[in-house]
C-alpha cells in the first residue's frame, strides 16, 4: 500500500493551475486538478485505503499531506473522511495535527466536517469533542469549536455554540470572526429567534454580526 502511495499523482491542467493558486492567495501550489477530476483521479487509491490498518490509514494520509501540491491535502481529507466511520475519537484526536499543518480555510473547514460527521453519528460524545477544540491555543482549532455544529440543526447545543463565541467574542482575527458569523448564521435557518435574541444581546462585532444576520435580512 506505501508503493500505491509512492506512485499516486494527480494530473493537472496548466489552465487551472494559476487560478487555483490566486484564488489561494498564492499561499500553496497546485497541480491544476478540480475537485470533481481530483476525486475521479483518487477514487481507487480512497477504494484502496478501506482495506489497511488504521496505523497505515494514518501513515498514508500523513505522506499525502506532506506534498507540496494543495490537491494532495484535499486528497487527504477526502480519505479520511471516506475512513470516519471505522475510526473512534481516540483515533481522530491523532487528526487534528494536520489542522495545525499548513493551516487555512479550506483544509481546516474540511477536515471540521468529518468532526461534524462524527459528532452525528455518536451524539453522546459532542461536549467531548468540542471540548478538545474549545480555547485552543491555534485559532484554527477554535475555528473548529465554532463551526463544530454547522450539519447539527435541531440538535445543535446552544450552551457549546455560544461558549465556543463568548470565547472569541473580542478576537480580532478575520477567520474566527467569519467563523461566528457562519455557525449563527447556519443556525439561524433551523432557530432564528434564538439567533436574532443572541445578536441582541451579545457585543457582537459589525462583521460578524451582520454574517450572522445575512439571510434573515434577505427575509425581511
Amino acid at each position: 500500500m506505501r508503493q500505491l502511495i509512492r506512485e499516486f499523482e494527480l494530473q493537472g491542467l496548466a489552465e487551472n493551475k494559476i487560478p487555483m493558486e490566486n484564488y489561494m492567495k498564492n499561499r500553496y501550489s497546485f497541480v491544476g486538478v478540480k475537485a470533481v477530476a481530483r476525486r475521479e483521479q483518487s477514487k481507487e487509491l480512497i477504494s484502496q485505503s478501506k482495506k489497511v490498518s488504521l496505523e497505515e490509514l494514518f501513515e498514508m494520509i500523513r505522506e499525502l499531506y506532506e506534498r507540496e501540491e494543495r490537491e494532495y491535502q484535499n486528497v487527504a481529507i477526502d480519505m479520511c473522511e471516506a475512513n470516519f466511520k471505522r475510526l473512534s475519537w481516540e483515533e481522530l484526536e491523532k487528526y487534528t495535527k494536520f489542522i495545525q499543518e499548513k493551516s487555512w480555510w479550506d483544509t481546516v473547514d474540511a477536515w471540521r466536517k468529518i468532526y461534524g460527521l462524527y459528532i452525528k453519528k455518536y451524539p453522546e460524545d459532542k461536549e467531548k469533542v468540542f471540548d478538545y477544540f474549545y480555547g485552543h491555543d491555534n485559532l484554527w482549532m477554535r475555528r473548529v469549536a465554532i463551526n463544530l455544529q454547522l450539519m447539527e440543526k435541531e440538535l445543535t447545543n446552544t450552551d457549546l455554540l455560544s461558549k465556543a463565541i463568548w470565547y472569541d467574542i473580542r478576537t480580532d482575527e478575520f477567520f474566527i470572526q467569519k467563523a461566528i458569523g457562519w455557525s449563527l448564521r447556519q443556525y439561524a435557518k433551523t432557530n432564528p429567534e434564538w439567533v436574532i435574541a443572541f445578536v441582541e444581546e451579545n457585543e457582537l462585532t459589525i462583521f460578524a454580526q451582520k454574517e450572522a444576520l445575512k439571510l434573515l435580512n434577505k427575509n425581511l
